[in-house]
């Protein structure tokens, strides 16, 4: 599988990081479906965790530009599928029978994504129309050869730029790599389903299709047919007679209530994932990848945006430092003057007019100044957010997020930060400290004879196979250096 950004000789420098990360190396630009466009095919190419990163990119318009998103968005749910038989293979495998005693109708791919396609069916029992999901056929394997070098990658990254440490990288991909082997069971996937659809049982214009548990496993998911227009086609929104503007506020709204009120939202939430119904109901699915924060990272998280939203920076500057999340060594005030260079854009211009690409680049010049250092447990929430506001802004590109996320924000912060949510703090602490009462007696004898007999330090010296292994380290990391110099 070659690199397909172009078809030159690489260089020597290309050449090395490709070898680094396991590619062949010889010729860049061979190989990948012509059909595609230059970047898809790029990215097909190295394999189903680039096509993840793609998919990003391509809700950004603003970010990347309209010719570049629009090749990317094939990314979504139109890569080359694999072939019928080998999907009802796998459905056999999976299910234990032969798909002509499950289904009356099977048809062709209808979508194919990076790890699985869909197919549209009719159960033989019902004849209700599913959607039926197959994992692609050795996508594990492909996934772990991606998520390896994304390890190499980050590790180099760790030992030849000490500066970028504070990004974390080793720590990002161990986050990317749970998402994954999650997003690789279907089984999960469905669990995910069936928690997110009791959450929004009750949220209007907004629905999700039921899971059918039966038909239904590791490699397989079956599900309710969905019928809508696809969140990414604009011309056939507008032909079924649906508002944008109001669609766009309402995708927005209903991910910050998901993310706010519950904890618990849909991590992948692009246009293939996406449909709106012949009601105007948004339609989700693909469930591989949610998101989960706890209740005091939502309260951080809606303080910050509360913050925005009224203008206050200093405010906003505070809650950073109070959470931990700017070095406590750092200026609040210059931080709050450095937020307001990122805020006050925003305001009183229409969002076309916005340079995203700017703005982010310029947080991510503030981040690096404050030495602020990766937070993994938001990772999935900001990714999220980022692609929800381009999908939003593809469906109005004059939509202001702050005035769209004002009514949503102010709500949970009304009812998150009062005297009620003291109340139910307390409720909360006073349940937990109830369930340990019987165990505290025991939690604090051990705590006071901990006091007056502390554990004897072993202050001999260690010998011990780790002390090797960092020398070992350490002369393979010059050795790569000089290797390094050689080739470049």
């Amino acid at each position: 599988m070659n690199v397909v950004l172009d078809a030159f000789e690489a260089t020597p420098a290309l050449r090395f990081v490709a070898r680094a990360l396991g590619l062949p190396f010889k010729y860049l630009g061979y190989r990948g479906d012509p059909s595609m466009p230059p970047a898809t095919r790029a990215l097909t190419a190295l394999g189903p965790a680039y096509i993840k990163f793609g998919q990003v990119l391509s809700t950004r318009p603003d970010v990347v530009g309209d010719e570049l998103a629009v090749q990317l968005r094939v990314l979504q749910d139109k890569l080359p599928p694999f072939s019928i038989e080998e999907a009802k293979a796998e459905v056999e495998r999976e299910l234990g029978l032969p798909v002509d005693q499950i289904f009356s109708e099977f048809s062709e791919p209808v979508a194919a994504a990076s790890i699985a396609q869909v197919h549209k069916a009719k159960l033989l029992e019902s004849g209700e129309e599913v959607a039926v999901k197959v994992l692609r056929p050795g996508i594990e394997k492909a996934f772990r050869k991606d998520v390896d070098a994304f390890y190499l990658a980050a590790r180099m990254v760790e030992v030849f730029s000490p500066g970028s440490r504070r990004l974390r990288p080793m720590e990002v991909i161990e986050h990317f790599d749970g998402v994954v082997r999650g997003e690789l069971d279907l089984r999960l996937e469905s669990s995910a389903a069936s928690e997110f659809a009791a959450n929004t049982k009750d949220d209007a214009g907004f629905q999700l299709p039921a899971i059918k548990w039966n038909h239904s496993s590791r490699r397989v998911m079956t599900l309710e047919w969905a019928d809508g227009a696809p969140m990414g086609d604009n011309d056939a929104i507008d032909a079924a007679g649906h508002d944008r503007v109001e669609l766009s506020g309402r995708v927005l709204q209903l991910f910050l209530n998901h993310a706010l009120r519950d904890g618990y939202f849909h991590a992948d939430m692009h246009q293939g994932n996406l449909k709106v119904a012949a009601n105007g109901d948004i339609i989700a699915y693909d469930f591989g990848i949610m998101g989960y924060i706890d209740e005091y990272t939502r309260r951080v998280y809606a303080e910050i945006l509360y913050g925005f939203i009224r203008r206050d920076y200093k405010r906003v500057a505070k809650v950073h430092f109070e959470a931990g999340y700017v070095p406590a060594d750092k200026d609040v005030d210059e931080f709050a003057r450095a937020l307001r260079a990122v805020g006050e854009p925003i305001f009183g211009m229409d969002a076309d007019r916005i340079s995203m690409a700017r703005l982010l680049a310029y947080l991510f010049e503030v981040t690096e100044r404050f030495g602020m250092e990766t937070r993994t447990e938001l990772i999935l929430l900001q990714r999220t957010m980022v692609v929800v506001e381009g999908v939003a802004r593809s469906l109005n590109p004059h939509m202001n997020i702050w005035e769209v996320a004002s009514p949503i924000v102010t709500s949970y912060i009304t009812k998150s930060i009062g005297p009620r949510a003291v109340i139910s703090d307390l409720t909360s602490t006073a349940m937990v400290l109830a369930r340990f009462g019987p165990r505290l007696p025991g939690l604090v004898e051990n705590a006071l004879m901990a006091q007056t007999n502390p554990p004897q330090v072993d202050h001999r010296p260690r010998k011990r196979w780790y002390v090797l292994a960092a020398a070992g380290g350490a002369v393979g990391g010059v050795a790569l250096l000089y290797l390094i110099e050689a080739l470049f």
